[in-house]
């Protein structure tokens, strides 16, 4: 008789719980940090031209040279430094661990944050071990670096900023850590267009120091593009465990095209900031509210009664995230995405509605 799922699959993987994405469909969705945007219509139209040119019967280039030129120029990629893509930056965080989970490997984060980055180690077979920031959500830098002492971790990841609290941490206590690991610093810099403050000029002083970034958050979430940025002696290991065409022809030519027309999405991050700044102020006139700062795209906010409230929200067709139960720091903490402000508004009014009703 053949073995049952129990006596195959490893047992932490079966522990797990997928990654859930709930239905949308008909409601205001602010719940995964999207760009509420869409590209202006002359550049779709233009999109729209390339992808009839488009061979698609052809494998993309395997290695995005065009694209990565590209992007050096966009990002500002220092000279000396080499690229890395993904299929978003999931799949490289997958890459990272997967070259490091050596047997005993460890894999050290800052909890709470980016849950991939447990989810991932989980996978891949290494330890994964979080260090608690405090209760302001700050980050603290002599528990960070007494862990890092004590694990010797193969790799630590730190979200700039931070996903879901939306905070920058000290960038100063960031280098600490990168001074003190024997191994890999990561920096994620998946919101940096609402922050506008970056690692990436720090690559050359800090050999083991790589910073990822991602098109998602810009408003280019559909076409899935992570990028890896650091010393070439890394990336060229890393690029082993690349799939091979992991990055498709339509990616490919859709973000040459619009990374072209950067104003357009530097114009989109600008009023996402300023609808940010908005409606952090009105959750703030809320009594029973607090809303924490963000320099990201959305805003955590602590309530009590947190689920009814998500419920209520649902039911009024708006969609945002609830992080109650996934850690103890965010014991009745929900996250919302800043959208337009129509999208905002509606949110708005639902929530009052729902603590009125």
């Amino acid at each position: 008789m053949s073995k049952t799922p129990e006596e195959i699959i490893r047992d932490e993987i079966r522990a797990l719980k997928a990654y859930h994405v709930p239905d949308s469909a008909g409601m205001v969705k602010l719940d995964a940090m999207e760009n509420p945007y869409r590209l202006p219509p002359a550049l779709r139209g233009r999109l729209a031209r390339l992808l009839e040119e488009a061979a698609l019967n052809r494998y993309p280039d395997p290695a995005a040279s065009v694209l990565k030129a590209r992007l050096r120029q966009a990002l500002a990629i220092p000279d000396g430094m080499e690229l890395l893509l993904g299929n978003g930056s999931d799949e490289l965080i997958q890459m990272l661990i997967m070259a490091v989970a050596r047997p005993g490997a460890v894999v050290l984060g800052v909890e709470p944050s980016f849950v991939m980055f447990r989810m991932i180690s989980t996978f891949a077979g290494a330890r994964y071990v979080g260090v608690d920031l405090r209760d302001d959500f700050s980050f603290d830098l002599s528990l960070v670096l007494a862990a890092v002492e004590r694990e010797r971790p193969a790799v630590v990841f730190i979200a700039y900023p931070n996903n879901p609290t939306g905070n920058l941490f000290d960038a100063g206590h960031i280098e600490r850590v990168v001074e003190a690991a024997p191994g890999l610093v990561v920096v994620d810099e998946a919101y940096h267009a609402f922050a506008e403050r970056s690692f990436l000029p720090r690559l050359a002083r800090h050999p083991n120091l790589l910073v990822m970034r991602t098109l998602s958050k810009l408003g280019l979430a559909g076409i899935r593009l992570g990028v890896l940025a650091g010393a070439g002696r890394w990336l060229v290991q890393l690029d082993k465990l690349r799939l091979p065409y992991n990055v498709s022809t339509l990616t490919q030519i859709v973000a040459h095209e619009v990374l072209q027309h950067g104003d357009v999405l530097t114009e989109q991050a600008g009023a996402i900031k300023l609808e940010r700044n908005r409606l952090l102020q009105k959750l703030r006139n809320l009594p029973g509210v607090t809303a924490y700062p963000s320099d990201a795209n959305f805003i955590l906010f602590r309530i009590s009664q947190s689920e009814r409230v998500f419920d209520g929200l649902k039911r009024r067709r708006v969609l945002i995230k609830s992080l109650h139960g996934s850690h103890p720091l965010l014991a009745d903490c929900l996250r919302v995405t800043v959208g337009t402000p129509d999208e905002n508004a509606a949110f708005f009014t639902a929530l009052t509605q729902t603590l009125n009703a």
